[in-house]
Formats: C-alpha cells, sequence, structure tokens
C-alpha cells in the first residue's frame, strides 16, 4: 500500500482525524472501499464508475483521495444545493480536519451572478411596472453595495421565478464581454478568476455542458489545467448533456431579444430608429409562430423526422418561419444602423444574427445522425441534439489527455494558508504520494451517484456515457433495509391504464393518513396525475393534515413546510403533511427522521413510449439488434424507480414504507427484475400486512 492509500485509510478509520473531527463520523466499509477504489484511479489515471447506495458516504468516499492526492481537481454536481453544500460545508469540513493547505472555488453559470451594467440599466425598464418591484429592485441596489461574490443566492427573498432576475443578469446573448463599461468589476469574471486560481473547483452539471458547448473561458479553459474530474449525481449528465451539445431555438429567446431591443434602443438611440414597430413586429411574428405549433396538452414533445414537425399544420408553419425571418431582417437593419454607437449595440446584433441562423437551421432537414422534436407549451422551443454524449465525451477526454500533466503537477496548491508546518507536510506528503504513481500523466475520471442502473455491468451509464472501457464497481447501502422499511404492491387496484386509477390511488393515500397521520409523500409520472391526486386529497383530507402540491408554492418553501410541519404534532393542531409532487421531487429531496415514513408512487416511471428522443434511441437500438425495452426502458424505470424509493430511507434510524400502486411489478414477467433493482426491502403481500404496519410506525413515531 503507498502513501496515498495509507493516508486516504488512516483518515476514514475509526482512529482517524475525521472521527475526531468531524461531528457524526462513522467508519463504513462501502465508503473505505469506494475511496481505496478512488484513490487507486488518482494514481494510474483512467475512468472510474462508482454506484454507492444511499447512506454509503459517498461524498467524502471521493473527497478525501482527491484532497490528499494534491492535484487539482473539478467537482460536478447535477444541483445547485449539493454544489453549494460542497462548496461551503463538506470540503472546508474535511480541509480543516485534514489540515490541508487547499484553496477552493465555486462556479456558476452567468445566471446565478448580478450583472452590475444590467443592474444599472434595469431602472428604464418597463417590466418594472409590476408592484413591488422598485423597491425590490431598490434591495438588490444596496446588497450590491456589500456583496463580494455577486452570487444571487445569498440575496433572502429574490426568488429564483422572480421577474427581476433575468434584469439583473446577463446570459451569454446578452454579455458585453471586454466592451461592458463593467468589465473590471464583473462578478462572473472575477469568480472564473478565482477558479482559474484554486486548486479544487465546485461546478455543477449544466454549467460543464453549456460551458463546453461554446468554448467560453470558463470550464473549457479550467479543464486543461486540472487532472481530475469528479461528477458527483452522475446519473443525470446524459440527459442535461444532451440538451446542451445541439442546437435549439426558443420563443423564450426571441422574446428576451425584443425585451433588451427596446430598453437598449429607448435608452441610447431614442429616435434614430423606429424601435417600437421593429419590436412589436417581431413579437408578433414570435407569437405567431408558437400559434402555429397547435394546442397540446400540457408539455408535449412533438416529433420532427422529415422536413416539418408532426402534428403542424404546414402552410402556417412555414408561412410563420419565413415570417419570423423577415422581421428579423428587418430588425437587423435597425440594429446595423446603430452598431457603432455602443457596445450593447454591437452585441444585439451577433445576437440578431445567431437567431437567423438558427432560424434557417430549422427551415432544413433533421440531421440524420441526431434527433430533432418541437416542445410546446406556454413557449414553444425547438431543439436538435445528438441522441447520446458518447461521442462529446470521448473528444473530450482525448482533448484533455497526457500534454498538460507537466504543467499541472508543476504547479503548487495554494500559498495563503497561514500555517507553515502543516503547509509543508501536506505539500512533501502530497507529492511524495503522486511520485510513487506510475501512470501520473493520465487523467482520472470518477462518476458516481446513487442510482447508475440495475445491473452489475451498469451499462445503462456507462454506454450512453461513452465509459465502456471503465472501471465498475456497486457499493451496498450500510442501512438494514428488512429491518428498516417494507414495500407494498396493492393487488386490489386497478391497472394504470384503468380511467379509476388516480381515484384509486388517491382513496389509498387518504386511508393511510387516518392511520399514519400525515407524513406522506406521493411521487407521480404525470403531472395529470399529480394535479388529481392532489385536488382529491385536498377536497377530502381530514383538516388535520396539510395537503401540499408542488406547483402551488415555490419548491423550496414547499420542502421546508413539509419537513417542518411533518412530524407528530402541530401549531396549527395538525397532524403532519402530505406532498404530492412530481418530477423533480423524486430525487434530491432528503428528509430524514419522522417526518416522511410512506412513500407511495403511483405507477412505475416508464419513459413517455411517444417521446422523440426515446423512439430514436429505440430505433437505433432495434438496429443494433438490441431490445429497445429491455435495454433501455426497463433499465430507464429502474433507475427512476431507485431514485423515488430512495426518498424513504436516509439515516439508519429512519423507517418507513414504499407503496407501488402498479399491479404490473406483481403480474409482469419484468417485475422481478425492477424489485430487484429496488434496495432489499421486506414484502408486504396483503392490505391488513399494510395497515398493521402503518400502525406500528404510528406507535413508534408517538413514542408508545
Amino acid at each position: 500500500m503507498n502513501l496515498l492509500d495509507k493516508r486516504v485509510a488512516e483518515a476514514l478509520s475509526n482512529h482517524g482525524v475525521l472521527a475526531h473531527a468531524v461531528p457524526g463520523f462513522q467508519p463504513r466499509q462501502g465508503q473505505s472501499d469506494m475511496a481505496m477504489a478512488v484513490s487507486r484511479t488518482l494514481q494510474a489515471g483512467g475512468q472510474l464508475v462508482v454506484e454507492a447506495g444511499t447512506g454509503t458516504g459517498k461524498t467524502y468516499a471521493y473527497l478525501v483521495p482527491v484532497l490528499l492526492s494534491g492535484q487539482r481537481a473539478l467537482v460536478s454536481t447535477a444541483t445547485k444545493a449539493l454544489q453549494d453544500q460542497l462548496f461551503s460545508r463538506d470540503i472546508p469540513r474535511l480541509i480543516d480536519a485534514l489540515g490541508l493547505p487547499i484553496r477552493i472555488a465555486l462556479l456558476k453559470g452567468r445566471s446565478n451572478y448580478l450583472c452590475l451594467h444590467r443592474m444599472a440599466q434595469a431602472r428604464n425598464s418597463h417590466e418594472l411596472d409590476h408592484p413591488g418591484s422598485l423597491t425590490a429592485l431598490a434591495k438588490i441596489e444596496s446588497w450590491a453595495q456589500s456583496t463580494r461574490t455577486g452570487d444571487l443566492a445569498e440575496m433572502s427573498g429574490l426568488d429564483e421565478r422572480s421577474p427581476l432576475r433575468p434584469l439583473v443578469t446577463s446570459t451569454r446573448d446578452n454579455c458585453l464581454g471586454s466592451a461592458c463599461p463593467s468589465y473590471r468589476a464583473c462578478h462572473v469574471n472575477l469568480a472564473r478568476k478565482e477558479a482559474m486560481a484554486a486548486d479544487v473547483v465546485v461546478i455543477n452539471h449544466h454549467l460543464f455542458f453549456a460551458d463546453l458547448s461554446v468554448r467560453e473561458s470558463g470550464v473549457a479553459e479550467l479543464l486543461p489545467t486540472v487532472r481530475i474530474t469528479v461528477f458527483d449525481e452522475a446519473h443525470q449528465l446524459n440527459e442535461i448533456g444532451v440538451n446542451f451539445l445541439g442546437q435549439q431555438l426558443s420563443t423564450v429567446q426571441l422574446h428576451e431579444l425584443v425585451r433588451d431591443v427596446m430598453a437598449t434602443g429607448l435608452q441610447l438611440a431614442r429616435g434614430l430608429v423606429d424601435w417600437q414597430t421593429l419590436t412589436a413586429k417581431l413579437e408578433k411574428s414570435v407569437r405567431d409562430w408558437r400559434l402555429s405549433a397547435g394546442v397540446h396538452r400540457g408539455g408535449a414533445r412533438l416529433r420532427w423526422i422529415s422536413q416539418l414537425p408532426d402534428g403542424v399544420n404546414p402552410q402556417e408553419w412555414t408561412l410563420s418561419l419565413q415570417i419570423l425571418t423577415q422581421s428579423l431582417l428587418d430588425l437587423q437593419k435597425g440594429l446595423d444602423m446603430v452598431s457603432e454607437l455602443a457596445p450593447d449595440f454591437q452585441r444585439l446584433c451577433d445576437r440578431n444574427r445567431e437567431l437567423l441562423e438558427r432560424v434557417a437551421l430549422f427551415t432544413t432537414a433533421p440531421n440524420p445522425e441526431g434527433v430533432r422534436w418541437v416542445e410546446v407549451g406556454a413557449q414553444l422551443r425547438v431543439v436538435e441534439s445528438p441522441l447520446d454524449i458518447a461521442q462529446a465525451f470521448e473528444a473530450l477526454m482525448r482533448s484533455t489527455d497526457p500534454k498538460f500533466a507537466t504543467h499541472a503537477l508543476s504547479r503548487p496548491m495554494s500559498q495563503e494558508v497561514h500555517r507553515p508546518d502543516v503547509q509543508e507536510r501536506a505539500l512533501e506528503e502530497g507529492a511524495l504520494a503522486i511520485k510513487t504513481s506510475p501512470g501520473l500523466a493520465q487523467r482520472a475520471w470518477i462518476f458516481t451517484s446513487a442510482t447508475l442502473g440495475d445491473e452489475a455491468s451498469l451499462r445503462w451509464f456507462t454506454e450512453p456515457c461513452g465509459l465502456v472501457s471503465a472501471e465498475v464497481m456497486q457499493v451496498s447501502s450500510p442501512f438494514d433495509y428488512a429491518q428498516q422499511a417494507a414495500v407494498y404492491v396493492p393487488s386490489h387496484l386497478p391497472r394504470p391504464g384503468d380511467p379509476d386509477h388516480v381515484r384509486q390511488v388517491a382513496s389509498l393515500v387518504l386511508e393511510s393518513l387516518a392511520i399514519l397521520g400525515g407524513r406522506t409523500l406521493v411521487l407521480t409520472t404525470t403531472l395529470f396525475a399529480m394535479r388529481s391526486i392532489g385536488e382529491q386529497l385536498q377536497a377530502q383530507a381530514d383538516a388535520r393534515f396539510e395537503v401540499l402540491v408542488q406547483g402551488q408554492s415555490p419548491k423550496r418553501r414547499l420542502m421546508e413546510r413539509f419537513r417542518d410541519g411533518g412530524g407528530v404534532g402541530d401549531p396549527q393542531g395538525r397532524s403532519g403533511c402530505v406532498l404530492v409532487a412530481s418530477a423533480s421531487f423524486w430525487e434530491g429531496f432528503d428528509v430524514p427522521g419522522d417526518a416522511l415514513q410512506l412513500v407511495v408512487i403511483d405507477k412505475l416511471p416508464f419513459p413517455p413510449p411517444d417521446d422523440p428522443l426515446f423512439e430514436a434511441r429505440s430505433q437505433r437500438m432495434t438496429q443494433q439488434g438490441k431490445s429497445p425495452f429491455a435495454d433501455h426502458a426497463l433499465p430507464e424505470a429502474a433507475v427512476s424507480l431507485k431514485q423515488g424509493a430512495g426518498r424513504l430511507i436516509r439515516s439508519e434510524l429512519d423507517r418507513g414504507i414504499l407503496v407501488v400502486c402498479d399491479t404490473r411489478l406483481r403480474a409482469m414477467s419484468y417485475g422481478r427484475r425492477l424489485l430487484s433493482a429496488l434496495p432489499p426491502m421486506r414484502r408486504l403481500e396483503k392490505h391488513q400486512d399494510f395497515l398493521e404496519a402503518l400502525s406500528q410506525l404510528t406507535k413508534e413515531a408517538s413514542g408508545f
């Protein structure tokens, strides 16, 4: 065992520094196994894929060897919540416990940072007519005087859905770059400079792919200078990457152009161009383009295989794009007249030309190597993307390989730590650990998540990510699921396709609430089911229970209310909460303790068969001689089911029941495969067993 392995093993042992310095730290065999695998990969290079069950402690399992290795690292997460947790809590805690002189940085997308230039222009926006907008803007202006980072997450009371955010933040489209009068004080640029000087940089997957897709200075510039890249919550990589690595055009982009042209034109070139006429014409053409897609329920995705999308009127669609093109051309002429007056107009010219190019792209036939579709909702978005990220990832790994190794390894860690003894020891030991590694020049890529597939090879994850040669390992959860949890599949419910299924699911939840007293999370696979079940519960549930439904309040407020009100007892005399939610609550919603003891899933989360991306992937699998159902739909459902089930048990002390209201789990042969993908919970066969188990949970929570 070399020096790095020894230091990692010692740090995670029951007598190590973490056991003494981190409250609640407990050595876990799975955590140690994963950490040693990460350590080996850091030294030899290559790719490691780890599925680490809930409670393994995977965050420390990869952070400890990464920090002790002495190498620059990039850590990417799927959510900003985990990103903030890593930067503000986990990494600083480990750095302090391990006594390492490491500088860390947090890097987010542009929309998370205050743009000083746009804030200065915001008071001239007609969108401030909304009640309270001027007061809210004044608060932002006051906060801007004291913030160092400009990260809007620091501001309390500014919701992510606030209409003010687009007015005081920038996008790649409207950023003026070095021509901006506030360039030297730009929070985005300052964050990037800090990232370039840091030893460990924490980003998120959206920024990773968004930045790489346009090769902005940021992640794309940072990647060649780091030797270690870690993707936590890696199960989302492929879907996030697909959305960013293609081309897209949306009514949102066009409406934002209208808003910015109007505001800039009236402020900097009033009277020189008829801005109102030009923007009104463009705005009408955008509305007409949206209307040409027709009316579709929910956020429909329309297939686009030939010249036109399915389900649209050919004449209306074609004509609307022609008029949209002409409106953009007319606006281009107006912008060209004033382009030299200010950098703002030059950037608007560039944006307008880029949008014209995208409109032209979507008037031609789709690329046969990818997939194209239309998303129809309140807004319209057309997308052309690759089927997966395999090719892009393989190219990325080739382009960032050993050529930078000498430069990266010669760069010392941060010299800002005022602990010379600790710094000297850490640098000496870190360098020694790496010098003993024969595979120094090869980069290390770590991918980890609690759910990466339903079989030992983890092909569901590795193949679309181009990681076919990666080392794969699975680490079991330390939780005693047989004692802590049970799974129940009601046999008396109708099949999911039955019109009465949703009502019966709601009835089962009502029956459960009467015994358990709240503490229930209902996860649905469709927005229709979510609304229907939510309405029935709100109409029929006892007043003692607060029924929360996704969409009726901001997500953060729903999560806080559920955690605060889900226990036994409530200031208003309520017994607890039931939350009915869809896609965004299937993962990343953690409620340890008695506040959540029942998770109800309305039906198996198979991907929609008419989804264009699913169809295109299925066709490719058929051509490859594979089964679209067994090799694609079933693993997708298994991973989603594992994610939903993972909401139930979050600590060694949790107790709970998972209910899957889909009789196919009992009746169909593939049900065994899906059940085997779940944690090893005990089975409740009869409805009476289920009711008795609920009663037992109530007694335990009440202290009887």
